[in-house]
């Protein structure tokens, strides 16, 4: 599979990966074909997903700014067509305690703030658009999958309502079953807002939004080479040339650091797989999720998981630390395997759906949106850590803002700082290896 550390382009117009999110969505919304000649544009957006699709509809809808969208292969391919569906008040993964110890509270109250405004930025675009996507009720759980894991869910709604006067709620172990049945679950965190949809479906609404109000979105259109110059920027492709003025990069974790060296290093790509069941019967739904609310868990390879709307369970966790090992069986097992030990009633279920994708993950672990240093005119955002179906939108209408003249959209100055580069870079993949044995040793004691 497409390995950002190690191929330059992700490929041209390739397919969506075989996703239950593909095989269950309707015909794609019309584009405006492959890039062909050599033409001026004021913005090119680099990446056809949710960062990509909402700056170019803020662009054009709120700032008449007409912005072109390269996306390599279909629109969504990356993470915002293949993901695991949560809408909620996040963005990168920072613990909360931990948020306020490195930026005090009154930061951590105003980047609470923007996540959640970029929860607000998604049901508006949806009713908007009268986006079609399955969205299901509110309601978000943090699962203890240990006893020992119960004080840091009481600490953690503590924050939340003291600090950021949020209503948090912990729920107990007799509790939780009405919604998490089965084992590990021996209480949890409540967040009431934030919902699970159809990731795909809603990729395409805001692509047909974008695409209304103006701005136009070139699949199987992959930048193959980029120079600058002092009144632009020269991106090449296999089609023709896009000369523009200024350029958005959205690509977040199918990022190649080949693009552009003034990018590498800045963001780890970071695999995540997800499978999904054949339906269950009534009885399994009781005795395994008998609601539709999003549910994680509190491991450090954290598992996340819903029921889907045709009664199929979703059920997703990190796999593979490079492309080569991303097809290899053993991730998909071990995915079943937790998915069993959470709800042993569903021992021997069948697994309909396996596919797995990058998100993006900071040196920080926190999302940004910023102007690239070292080039005239270049934004980028991303960053989100697997928590980015929400912020996401959120940063392309901030992209869209700063790309209108306004430096600092919102007042978390982090934000906008460009993300440090990660030290010995050719060593990163051998680190993350050996951070994921010691935490699935931490999470098997």
């Amino acid at each position: 599979m497409y390995d950002p550390l190690v191929n330059p382009t992700p490929g041209r117009a390739q397919p969506h990966s075989p996703s239950y999110w593909a095989q269950t969505v309707a015909t794609e919304p019309p584009d405006d074909g492959v890039w062909a000649g050599e033409r001026e544009v004021e913005v090119a957006i680099i990446g056809g997903g949710y960062t990509g699709l909402s700056c170019a509809l803020h662009l054009a809808r709120d700032h008449g700014v007409e912005a072109v969208v390269l996306e390599a292969n279909r629109t969504a391919w990356g993470c915002s067509g293949r993901n695991g569906s949560f809408a909620r008040i996040s963005g990168g993964r920072v613990p909360l305690g931990e948020l306020i110890t490195r930026y005090g509270e009154d930061l951590a109250r105003r980047y609470f703030e923007e996540m959640r405004a970029g929860l607000a930025t998604t049901r508006a675009l949806i009713a908007e658009g009268d986006i079609q996507c399955d969205a299901q009720p509110d309601g978000a759980f943090k699962v203890a999958s240990k006893a020992s894991h119960l004080e840091a869910l009481r600490r953690e709604e503590r924050l939340y309502q003291d600090v950021l006067k949020y209503p948090a709620r912990f729920v107990t172990a007799e509790d939780i079953q009405s919604v998490h049945a089965g084992a590990e679950s021996f209480g949890a965190l409540h967040m009431p807002d934030g919902f699970s949809l159809h990731p795909l479906k809603l990729a395409w609404g805001i692509q047909r939004l974008a695409r209304q109000a103006g701005a136009r979105v070139h699949p199987g259109t992959p930048v193959t080479d980029w120079t600058s110059h002092p009144t632009g920027h020269r991106l090449v492709t296999p089609g023709g040339v896009v000369r523009a003025r200024r350029v958005v990069v959205a690509t977040n974790g199918y990022t190649s650091p080949q693009l552009h060296g003034e990018l590498a290093g800045r963001i780890l790509p970071v695999h995540s797989q997800i499978i999904v069941t054949r339906p269950l019967s009534d009885e399994e739904r009781r005795l395994s999720i008998p609601g539709t609310e999003c549910l994680f868990d509190t491991r450090n390879l954290l598992f996340y998981y819903r029921r889907l709307p045709d009664n199929r369970i979703l059920f997703g966790g990190r796999s593979a630390v490079n492309g080569r090992d991303a097809e290899n069986p053993l991730h998909r097992e071990r995915l079943l395997a937790a998915l069993v030990r959470k709800f042993p009633v569903l021992n021997g279920i069948r697994v309909d759906y396996n596919w797995g994708g990058w998100v993006a993950v900071s040196h920080s672990s926190l999302p940004h949106c910023y102007r690239v240093p070292g080039l005239q005119d270049v934004f980028a955002g991303g960053g989100y850590a697997g928590s980015g179906v929400s912020f996401s939108l959120q940063t392309g209408k901030r992209l869209a803002q700063m790309l209108a003249g306004d430096a600092q959209p919102t007042a978390v100055p982090f934000l906008h700082q460009a993300p440090q580069r990660f030290p010995l870079q050719p060593f990163l993949r051998l680190g993350q290896r050996l951070a994921y044995a010691w935490y699935r040793f931490k999470d098997a004691e």
